[in-house]
């Protein structure tokens, strides 16, 4: 899907089989929250799917380390800004390893890429595209072709109201900047520019550092849904502007986290972080696994209780697969088709994750087949499907007195006082299941003890 478009589209890269992606990235002022982990999951599947069917990826994400957040963030803990935002860029570079993204070969920081940005910027001056104010150099939206598609607004719409959602743009007109002028407010965060002292807008950041490491032309560029106004619009834009050519061929943007059905937002401060998953006794990898049962364009409502299930889900799925044994046979190639359909239609993760179930019950398939089918799909997934280590659970005295009656019981063949000794110890939050070595204890996620 196409934001530019509104449509689907068949997608062959600019240069076969080398696919270039941008994925706009964190600003490292604090941690990210779980609705922004969104958009680095969705990447990530992406170049994913993409390796799967046979491209050679290419992928760059960048870290912006300056703008009013990072600068106010820095002078508020009393160090400098380099110190400030390494200490947030390993905070993130942490979680995302937690949710199994891997990392892009390339994760450009934009205070290294000041020099391209200038360059950028002399440009779009030479061009008469752009323009020294008072406070600034901006960017001439009345001068862009085409200026709002992406966003399909029409240039008369890009009003002040609707302007202020950036915090790099003038009120009192539509054209955003491109570098801001040195205020005392900025402290030491300043560079020297032919057109005047200063720092740059976040907007020719993602410009610089996507032609810089991939070219003029990319082929998919990724985000929130939130980017497309102002920042991918106005990326667009200056780079253009500058090129002359089609800055980016495909672009894709995942739907919004909500809380409560609202938004997950810093600003609305209903928001979580990682480590609030991890508080809540709840391993990354199950929000990974929730994510992926929803479309990435679809809007998804947070709940505790729908991340409790979805870690209860992918608990049966390794466990599952670990009890087919050790060994691997042959991938299934009419579920892996099929599974590499669903992908390719729109990355429907939704119905890969069915494909996932759908095979765990197919009773023609080895347990060796299906075994090497799984970690096929899990080399796209990412759900470590194959990683299981069960828990040694130490029973209580009391449990412990439930497990030797009921194993009396069934050396006795009393199968119904087996039967009711299993519900006692089901009431108490454990599962016990029977195995070739004896009773083996599992516990029942919360809120699931009841005897159904």
């Amino acid at each position: 899907y196409n934001t530019l478009s509104r449509q689907i589209e068949p997608f062959a890269p600019l240069h076969p089989p080398k696919v270039t992606m941008y994925n706009c990235g964190p600003t490292v002022y604090d941690h990210v929250h779980i609705g922004n982990i969104r958009a680095f999951v969705f990447a990530d599947v992406l170049r994913r799917v993409l390796t799967a069917l046979g491209f050679n990826v290419e992928q760059v994400m960048n870290i912006t380390d300056v703008d009013d957040k990072t600068i106010r963030g820095s002078q508020a803990a009393g160090v400098s800004l380099n110190e400030f935002t390494r200490k947030y860029e390993e905070v993130f570079f942490s979680d995302i390893q937690k949710m199994n993204i891997l990392r892009p070969a390339i994760t450009p920081r934009a205070t290294e890429h000041i020099p391209e940005m200038i360059a950028l910027i002399q440009t779009l001056l030479a061009k008469n595209i752009a323009y020294k104010a008072d406070d600034g150099v901006y960017f001439s939206v009345a001068k862009a072709e085409r200026y709002g598609a992406l966003a399909q607004l029409a240039k008369s719409e890009g009003t002040k109201s609707r302007m202020r959602n950036d915090e790099y743009d003038k009120e009192e007109a539509q054209d955003f900047a491109l570098w801001k002028f040195y205020t005392p407010d900025d402290g030491d965060v300043c560079w020297e520019a032919a057109f005047g002292k200063g720092r740059p807008g976040w907007h020719i950041e993602c410009s610089a550092m996507s032609m810089k490491y991939l070219g003029e032309t990319i082929d998919i560029h990724t985000g929130g849904i939130d980017l497309v106004f102002p920042h991918h619009t106005n990326e667009k834009a200056q780079s253009e502007g500058v090129t002359g050519k089609q800055f980016v061929r495909f672009w894709m943007h995942n739907g919004f986290i909500n809380v409560d059905n609202e938004k997950m937002a810093k600003s609305k401060k209903n928001f979580f972080i990682l480590p609030d998953i991890e508080e809540h006794g709840v391993v990354p990898l199950a929000y990974r696994y929730w994510l992926l049962t929803a479309h990435y364009r679809t809007q998804m409502n947070f709940t505790w209780e729908a991340v409790r299930g979805a870690e209860e889900a992918l608990a049966r799925i390794k466990r599952q697969l670990h009890e087919l044994g050790e060994e691997f046979g042959t991938p299934s190639g009419e579920f892996i088709e099929r599974f590499n359909n669903v992908l390719s239609d729109d990355l429907n993760t939704a119905q890969a994750i069915a494909l996932l179930w759908e095979l765990l019950k197919d009773p023609s398939l080895s347990g060796a087949d299906k075994r090497a089918t799984a970690a096929q799909m899990d080399e796209v997934l990412g759900l470590n499907l194959l990683d299981y280590e069960q828990e040694e659970i130490i029973p209580t005295p009391e449990l412990a007195t439930l497990l030797e009656k009921r194993k009396a019981a069934r050396e006795a063949k009393d199968w119904a006082t087996a039967d009711k000794l299993r519900d006692k110890i089901r009431i108490l939050g454990f599962e016990v299941k029977d195995t070739a070595e004896g009773q083996r204890l599992e516990q029942i996620p919360q809120g699931r003890t009841s005897q159904s």
